[in-house]
């Protein structure tokens, strides 16, 4: 059996993200032998969106698909960006006026080529296309040229996260949860072979809400009024799940979910 590597990099929020990733994605292409690196990142510009300067340093530090989801819309430029980089997906499930791609097929040498779909849920979010129905359409083309296929599923409920799960298992290789910021302790591979994490977890401070300042999260929570939306930086996290999966029959045969470095008991960095 002929193995590749894949890690997916959780949500990168604002400059602690890409902070993050600069701090630790060498060591982990250097120990994991990656072919393939994908990250999701909708929040890396303050939170919102993604800049077209972030993206080409994720590619520099050889990030290689990034996907997004609901707040990659925020930032005006975004358009423009996903029109002229196939690379940069947003998901598949918006309405295809918009601009940008759903999916797409990376080569990675002599191994072939791993195909990238982000899609997004709509309970408690969006009512766009159904997740479902766009996966099955998008699989069954990337299937005619990879049987590698990683999801990654933009999604705010846990229940709509599983049932895409079993919706596509032993059709992907792995589908991965993101949004919710909170890695989960449910990493597995379902009975025909697809890995499964409910969410990767974020790229960024911790010392916070999700990313934000918890002083200002706090407000929002307490007097139920808006207030401005300010990123965290401090207590710098990588959520990433490294993914082994056997390139002939696109099965997963193992996958791993790490933070890094690894939180202590008492919530600290672990050292």
């Amino acid at each position: 059996m002929s193995t590749i590597n894949i890690l997916f990099i959780g949500d990168i929020v604002g400059n602690s993200g890409m902070s993050a990733v600069r701090m630790f994605l060498p060591s982990l292409r250097q120990k994991y032998n990656l072919s393939c690196i994908i990250a999701n990142g909708e929040n890396a510009m303050e939170g919102k969106s993604i800049s077209a300067q972030q993206l080409e340093e994720l590619r520099e530090l050889g990030v290689h698909v990034v996907t997004s989801g609901n707040h990659i819309w925020e930032k005006w430029h975004i358009h423009k960006l996903l029109s002229n980089e196939q690379h940069l997906l947003r998901p598949a499930n918006y309405p295809r006026e918009n601009a940008g791609h759903g999916f797409t097929v990376y080569p990675i040498g002599a191994a072939g080529s791993v195909g990238v779909l982000n899609i997004q849920g709509r309970t408690f979010m969006n009512a766009i296309e159904c997740p479902f129905r766009t996966a099955e359409w998008a699989v069954e083309r990337m299937r005619e040229q990879t049987p590698v296929i990683i999801v990654d599923f933009h999604a705010e409920a846990t229940a709509e996260k599983v049932a895409m799960g079993w919706f596509l298992d032993g059709k992907v290789s792995a589908v991965l949860g993101t949004h919710t910021h909170i890695q989960t302790a449910d990493a597995k591979i379902l009975p025909e072979g697809t890995g499964y994490l409910t969410d990767v977890g974020m790229s960024g401070p911790y010392d916070s809400v999700l990313g934000m300042r918890k002083d200002i999260a706090l407000r929002r929570f307490m007097k139920q009024t808006p207030h401005k939306f300010e990123m965290a930086d401090s207590d710098v996290h990588l959520s990433v799940v490294l993914l082994e999966i056997d390139f002939t029959t696109g099965k997963t045969v193992s996958i791993q979910p790490m933070t890094i470095p690894e939180f202590s008991r008492n919530g600290s960095a672990a050292h």
